[in-house]
């Protein structure tokens, strides 16, 4: 189990990175293809609105306070804060993460703006 909560940390982390969000095939290996969010906007986005050429927002950000919740055999929820400094905010966020093809790919994110 520690090992799994490793790994689902590690992909968090590695889908805030700017870096990887500037590189659409970068965020596409850990998005599953039915991936869907709810922005904290409230706006739902699709694996083909992530994905795109020049990338998606990039923001100055860490993470705490992550949980991991298994769901089922090969299902997990993942749950954590971000801290964005570039919009000066603080975010819950929570993540479903399935095991397809031996891997671990997120099938859907919400961001919610914590209130102060």
């Amino acid at each position: 189990m520690e090992d799994l909560f490793a790994t689902l940390h590690e992909l968090e982390v590695f889908h805030t990175k700017p870096e990887v969000r500037a590189i659409p095939e970068e965020l596409a290996k850990v998005l599953a293809d039915e991936f869907f969010e709810i922005g904290s906007s409230g706006r739902i986005f699709y694996k083909s609105d992530c994905v795109v050429e020049g990338g998606i927002g990039q923001w100055d950000v860490s993470m705490s306070d992550f949980q991991m919740h298994p769901l089922a055999e090969g299902v997990v929820l993942t749950t954590y804060r971000i801290e964005d400094r570039t919009r000066q905010r603080n975010t819950l966020r929570s993540s479903i993460w399935k095991l397809i093809d031996d891997r671990w790919q997120m099938v859907f994110h919400q961001g919610t703006i914590e209130q102060v």
